[in-house]
């Protein structure tokens, strides 16, 4: 099977060691539990996989290492995870479970410097800056930290541009407020971020089908990731894991 240049990714969260999905980073709601999920996923050629642990990211709590391993043991496709990493040693860890990719949120804005230890250790290639971006009550653009749930000060273009050259070999930019809305890709930011940096950004929230992806595909992105349209199916939002089929995404993302 050829491989898409342009990734389709399921963006999951595990909390309490469940998967649930948010929308606008509040109300989490259980959509089922990982290991059946990616099961799932397995059988219809999904891409990759992000597995992001709001838990650990608010609660400080170490990384749920046998949940990590259990769900790396499962899955037949690259694998991406973030929560809870804040020193090397942890993600050394994760790595070892059989995780390719570890992605860094609050900790990039509270501690940069991890970065270049993670890049230096495992390889740019393996490391991963997750960015929330948020808007102000004035309308502007700043970064969103998740551990804390607040807005900091900084501007998401040169935030992004400082973690690349800490050592991300790769962004992740997720919109606090598209996420679960079903309302497209905030488009104009993907295009400056992707413009920003020289490395893969894959865009996340507010997708409602393949062609909002193809959007944001368009305007930049290296590949796009969605929540609610890979767990939820219908107007009434019914739990259905579910992927498109890959004819389907071959004839939107064409290399």
């Amino acid at each position: 099977m050829t491989e898409l240049f342009n990734r389709v990714i399921p963006c999951l969260l595990l909390q309490d060691g469940g998967l649930v999905k948010t929308t606008n980073f509040a109300r989490p709601r259980y959509v089922g539990d990982p290991i059946n999920a990616i099961r799932i996923f397995n059988e219809k050629y999904v891409d990759e996989l992000v597995f992001l642990d709001i838990t650990a990211s608010r609660t400080g709590s170490e990384p749920d290492y046998d949940l990590i391993s259990r769900i790396a043991g499962e899955c037949f496709m690259p694998l991406c995870y973030g929560g809870g990493i804040r020193r090397l040693e942890q993600a050394r860890r994760v790595v070892a479970a059989g995780v390719e990719k570890i992605a860094v949120n609050s900790m990039a804005i509270d501690r940069p410097h991890l970065l270049a230890e993670l890049s230096q250790e495992l390889g740019a290639s393996s490391v991963v800056a997750a960015i929330d971006v948020k808007r102000d009550l004035f309308g502007r653009e700043r970064v969103y930290h998740p551990g804390q749930r607040r807005l900091t000060r900084l501007s998401p273009v040169e935030h992004v541009k400082a973690l690349v050259a800490a050592g991300a070999g790769e962004v992740f930019l997720n919109n606090v407020d598209r996420d679960g809305r079903y309302c497209g890709f905030d488009t104009d930011l993907i295009a400056r971020v992707s413009a920003a940096v020289s490395v893969p950004l894959i865009a996340c929230g507010g997708a409602a089908n393949l062609d909002d992806m193809r959007a944001a595909v368009d305007a930049g992105a290296s590949g796009a990731a969605a929540g609610s349209i890979f767990v939820f199916y219908g107007p009434h939002r019914a739990v259905l894991i579910n992927y498109p089929d890959y004819a389907s995404v071959r004839r939107l993302f064409k290399r």
